[in-house]
């Protein structure tokens, strides 16, 4: 399954977030933006438990990351 994830920083910790996040195994895309959120991540994962592992147990984790809400795809 995949998924976006939608991150806030506190200031000046996008860029730092960014390259911790493009470590994750799970992420296929990653990328710095303007708008609402400061980062847009795409992530795999074999099902919705690893998905609560990646976000509350390694994106939320990282130094900077305030927020973060994610949106399962359903259709590409």
């Amino acid at each position: 399954m995949q998924a976006i994830v939608c991150v806030r920083t506190a200031p000046t910790k996008a860029l730092r977030v960014l390259e911790k996040v493009k470590k994750l195994p799970q992420v296929r895309f990653a990328a710095a933006t303007t708008g609402r959120f400061d980062l847009v991540i795409r992530v795999e994962v074999s099902d919705v438990k690893e998905l609560g592992e990646c976000v509350v147990g390694e994106i939320q984790k990282i130094d900077g990351v305030t927020y973060t809400e994610t949106s399962v795809i359903v259709s590409t």
